[in-house]
């Protein structure tokens, strides 16, 4: 009977592989999806541009599932992922889009009924995002996400100084934004 020269390096090994929270990329996609595609929406204004976005991030993750050597972090890696992605794709956008003051189709003012939530939460929506991109990366990151202020600056590799003041500057706009005055 053969037995292995290292047997403790070898079952330390294989019960390492075993306790890895996702055992393949198609475990972790299929686990993490919806809430990747939410951050992805969070992060474009547009739901087909929120599904590229994560489908670009995610075959990033898989290009690099066997160099990441914590799988407990696989969702900074994506998060960071579909950062800078989104930053490229920014970058790269053209000149033609343009921001303007009214939405060609003003929603209808909203009830005092289950609606009326619906309608506060639409405005809020809106109002994150004419926020600028890195100013809505952070709220995005810090209230829907839940992500604290250390976190969210290890994610967009800034300082937590740099977190603060612009989330704070972002709040203040979203405090002055006209659409939200109801909430107020």
């Amino acid at each position: 009977m053969t037995t292995p020269v290292c047997t403790s390096a070898s079952n330390a090994a294989a019960s390492a592989r075993q306790t890895l929270p996702y055992p393949s990329f198609s475990s972790y996609m299929k686990d993490r999806q919806p809430v990747l595609l939410r951050t992805a929406r969070s992060l474009t204004a547009n739901p087909s541009d929120a599904e590229d976005l994560l489908q670009t991030a995610l075959t990033k993750t898989y290009v690099a599932w066997d160099r990441i050597e914590d799988h407990r972090a696989l969702d900074g890696y994506v998060r960071r992922a579909l950062l800078n992605t989104r930053t490229s794709q920014w970058r790269k956008r053209k000149v033609d889009e343009f921001a303007c003051d009214e939405l060609p189709e003003p929603e209808p003012a909203a009830t005092g009924d289950p609606a009326e939530q619906q309608a506060l939460h639409d405005a809020m929506w809106r109002a994150i995002m004419r926020l600028p991109a890195r100013q809505r990366a952070m709220v995005v990151l810090r209230y829907y996400e839940d992500l604290s202020e250390v976190q969210t600056a290890e994610v967009l590799g800034v300082s937590v100084g740099t977190v603060k003041s612009a989330v704070s500057r972002a709040l203040g706009k979203l405090r002055e934004d006209p659409e939200l005055e109801p909430v107020r």
